[in-house]
C-alpha cells in the first residue's frame, strides 16, 4: 500500500466551492435564469391573472437559485466541511490505513493525506462512464482529474485485500450508484475489505426537510437518512456516530462487526490487486 505524503503547491486540498460547484452544474443554473427570464418577458403580454401566475412563478425560480447557491456557499466555502476537523470527531486516531472511495470526483484522498501524512492511504475510482452519465460528473472530473496513482475500482470488487484497511472514506460518492442493489454489492464490499472493528465514514447530503428547503426538486438527488442506514445494515455495518457538517451535510461512521456480516462476499474470492 503506497503512502500519501502530503500536497504539492499545485494540488487542490479542499472541496470544490461555490464557483467550481455553478461550472459543474452550469447547464442547471442556466435552465433556472432561462425560467426566471421568461417568466418575467411573457408576463407582460398575459391578462391580469396569468400574468400574476407567471411573475410569481419567476419569483419562486428566483429565489431557489438563490438559496441553492448561497446554501452551496455556505457548506463548501464556510462551513468546516473544507477543513476536515470533523473527521476527528468520527475518527479520534486518525484513519490508519484507509480507502478513499470516489465516483468520478475525488476532493477528499488529498486534504486527508495532507492532514494525515503518516497514515497510508489507497485512492479508488468507481467512475464508470456507461452509468454515471451526468454532465457534471463529466465536467467535474475534467476539472479536477484522478490523483496519480488512482486504481480503477467496480462496485463489486474493489482493489483491496479482504480486511486489509482500518478505514473506508467514501465522500459525495456513493449516491452516484441509484440503484439499490449496486450500493449493497459496494457495501458488501466495504464490509470485505475492513478489519475487524473498521469504520467506514460515508458524507453525504440527504433528502430531508432542510435540504429540499434550499435545493427545492434538486434534494431528490440525494437519498433519506434510511437508505444510508438500511444499506450498512445490509452488511453488517453498526452506526457508531453520525455528524452535522454546515446543516446540509450528515457523517455517518459504521464499525464492521466480522460476526454481524451477513452479506459479504467470501474471503477466499478477495480481490487482490
Amino acid at each position: 500500500m503506497r503512502r500519501r505524503t502530503g500536497t504539492g503547491p499545485d494540488e487542490q486540498a479542499r472541496f470544490s466551492g461555490v464557483r467550481e460547484v455553478l461550472t459543474y452544474n452550469w447547464p442547471m443554473y442556466a435552465a433556472g435564469c432561462l425560467a426566471v427570464g421568461a417568466g418575467l418577458a411573457i408576463s407582460y403580454r398575459l391578462p391580469r391573472p396569468a400574468a400574476r401566475l407567471a411573475r410569481a412563478g419567476a419569483a419562486a425560480a428566483a429565489a431557489l437559485l438563490t438559496s441553492s447557491t448561497a446554501a452551496t456557499w455556505w457548506v463548501y466555502d464556510q462551513s468546516e466541511l473544507r477543513t476536515f476537523d470533523w473527521l476527528e470527531d468520527l475518527l479520534p486516531a486518525g484513519p490508519g490505513e484507509h480507502l478513499v472511495v470516489s465516483s468520478g470526483l475525488d476532493e477528499a484522498s488529498r486534504p486527508v493525506a495532507a492532514r494525515w501524512p503518516e497514515h497510508p492511504q489507497k485512492v479508488v475510482d468507481l467512475y464508470d462512464r456507461a452509468t454515471m452519465t451526468e454532465g457534471s460528473i463529466r465536467r467535474a472530473r475534467r476539472r479536477v482529474p484522478p490523483v496519480p496513482g488512482t486504481l480503477a475500482g467496480r462496485l463489486d470488487r474493489l482493489p483491496a485485500a479482504t480486511g486489509s484497511v482500518d478505514t473506508v472514506l467514501v465522500v459525495f460518492a456513493a449516491h452516484e450508484l441509484r440503484r439499490a442493489d449496486d450500493r449493497q454489492k459496494l457495501f458488501a464490499e466495504f464490509a470485505r475489505v475492513l478489519r475487524p472493528g473498521g469504520r467506514l465514514v460515508l458524507v453525504e447530503h440527504l433528502r430531508d426537510a432542510a435540504n429540499t428547503a434550499v435545493y427545492g426538486p434538486g434534494a431528490q438527488h440525494f437519498f433519506p437518512r434510511r437508505t444510508w442506514l438500511d444499506a450498512a445494515a445490509g452488511a453488517g455495518l453498526g452506526p457508531v456516530a453520525e455528524r452535522r457538517i454546515g446543516v446540509l451535510v450528515t457523517a455517518f461512521a459504521f464499525a464492521f462487526t466480522p460476526t454481524a456480516n451477513p452479506t459479504a462476499a467470501p474471503t477466499g474470492k478477495c480481490f487482490t490487486p
